[in-house]
């Protein structure tokens, strides 16, 4: 399912409410001015809306055997990791501060939820994960594996750039010669940043780190399944301890 934050709401507010009652509350402008000027509470139905469909899925339907929540990026994912804390404390035991704790006490259960990041070897990203696993930290939320994308494949150094340049010299009849050799040198620079930001990653988090190589000339299905075989080689940190990554 794809979750907005004003479907949540309604989808939330359909739980608590009759639904006469709520048709009348959807039409008022008030609502509508309401949902548009608090964007933390559209954040906490979200989450609320998660938590639901983990805990208090109905009897009647089977329940699921991994959630997995896809969060936007790490600047607004980490604003809806801290709603529920936050709201806790503000709104204390109303329905709201209630269903806030609900929602803080699954985020820090370690045996139903685990956080998992996904980086690259470019400044911003590195920034953006490393200050994540910061502040997972301070809401005492372990971050359990981040995965960093689209590696390099090592299949040449520098000694074979210059290798084919000398034998390519030796045959007038070859072009592009000089642009081959850029674009080689350009992919081992960034395979060095690469190990570099890996180094800086493993030194600052106390997680696994993933490396996920770049499956280039794959689309579509090819992808996912060269991807997939990828992440079923890697001995997962939860493997070992028996944890599960969800409920």
């Amino acid at each position: 399912m794809t979750l907005g934050g004003q479907e949540s709401l309604e989808d939330y507010l359909g739980l608590v409410m009759p639904r006469t009652i709520l048709r009348a509350v959807f039409a008022s402008s008030f609502y509508q001015y309401f949902v548009h000027a608090a964007p933390a509470l559209r954040e906490l139905t979200m989450m609320g809306k998660v938590f639901h469909e983990i805990e208090r899925r109905p009897a009647s339907l089977k329940r699921w055997d991994l959630v997995v929540f896809d969060m936007p990026a790490s600047g607004q994912a980490l604003s809806m990791i801290r709603t529920p804390f936050a709201a806790r404390e503000t709104f204390g035991e109303s329905v709201v501060g209630r269903e806030a704790r609900n929602v803080a006490g699954l985020l820090l259960d370690r045996r139903k939820c685990a956080m998992v990041a996904v980086t690259t070897a470019e400044t911003l990203a590195m920034t953006e994960t490393l200050e994540l696993n910061r502040t997972l930290a301070d809401l005492a939320i372990k971050t359990a594996a981040i995965y960093f994308n689209r590696t390099s494949p090592a299949t040449f150094e520098s000694g074979d750039i210059a290798r084919m340049m000398r034998q390519g010299a030796r045959i007038p009849e070859l072009r592009h010669l000089d642009t081959l050799a850029e674009i080689a040198r350009a992919e081992l620079q960034r395979r060095t940043r690469e190990r570099r930001a890996l180094a800086i990653l493993r030194r600052q988090v106390e997680c696994e780190v993933i490396e996920i190589e770049d499956r280039r000339g794959l689309s579509g299905v090819a992808l996912t399944r060269g991807l997939a075989d990828q992440v079923d080689r890697v001995e997962s940190p939860h493997a070992r301890t028996g944890d599960s990554l969800s409920e």
